[in-house]
């Protein structure tokens, strides 16, 4: 079947990308490494893309750490933040899919959706306007004993997870040669407001 039908209507004048994510951030780095990649408002703290290039290669060699690998889940659930950004690229170098969880859901919207995707491991925060996500991830756990790994944002967890990343020596760029720009690499779920998530399939190209 050709893939591109269900990507492309019609002529344009610039093509889609045939390259993944990650392929495209080391291309920005090698053309623009001092360049201002990433600003988080709330905190101040800033990114040039050299700089982002070398945390997403810790926090991917820290996921491997823990098993995960091409074509697993992983959730991140929290508002707009620098780890997110973080974990987007890194989960894309490895060839794992993140699975993005509305912060508005409540336990049993998560639990859904962890179950429905096949969830391995999840980062998220541990609280969000007075919402405790560590107790909902809690409460739905027991139902999902694929859930193996809770990486909260800002804790000894996620900590742990930048210790082993930068212990690790993996070739982070050995895996992006086994990967293609089809393959799949994010699923958006819809808000849930007539019924139960729907889960839409993304990969690196669109």
């Amino acid at each position: 079947m050709d893939q591109r039908l269900s990507q492309t209507a019609g002529s344009a004048e610039v093509p889609l990308l045939e390259t993944t994510i990650g392929a495209d951030l080391a291309a920005t780095v090698a053309r623009v490494p001092d360049a201002e990649a990433l600003v988080e408002c709330a905190t101040g703290r800033r990114w040039t893309y050299r700089e982002l290039a070398a945390d997403v290669e810790v926090v991917a060699r820290g996921l491997a750490s823990l098993g995960i690998e091409k074509g697993d889940r992983v959730g991140i659930w929290a508002p707009n933040c620098a780890e997110w950004t973080l974990v987007q690229y890194a989960t894309a170098r490895l060839g794992v899919v993140l699975v993005n969880v509305n912060p508005a859901y409540r336990a049993h919207e998560l639990g859904y959706v962890v179950g429905q995707s096949g969830m391995r491991a999840i980062v998220a925060v541990p609280e969000l306007k007075g919402s405790s996500f560590a107790d909902m991830i809690d409460e739905v756990r027991p139902d999902h004993p694929t859930l193996t790994d809770v990486l909260l944002i800002g804790t000894s967890s996620w900590q742990g997870l930048l210790d082993a990343g930068r212990a690790s020596d993996l070739d982070v760029d050995a895996i992006e040669t086994t990967l293609e720009a089809t393959d799949p690499i994010n699923i958006q779920y819809t808000s849930g407001t007539t019924g139960f998530p729907k889960g839409a399939t993304l990969s690196h190209r669109n």
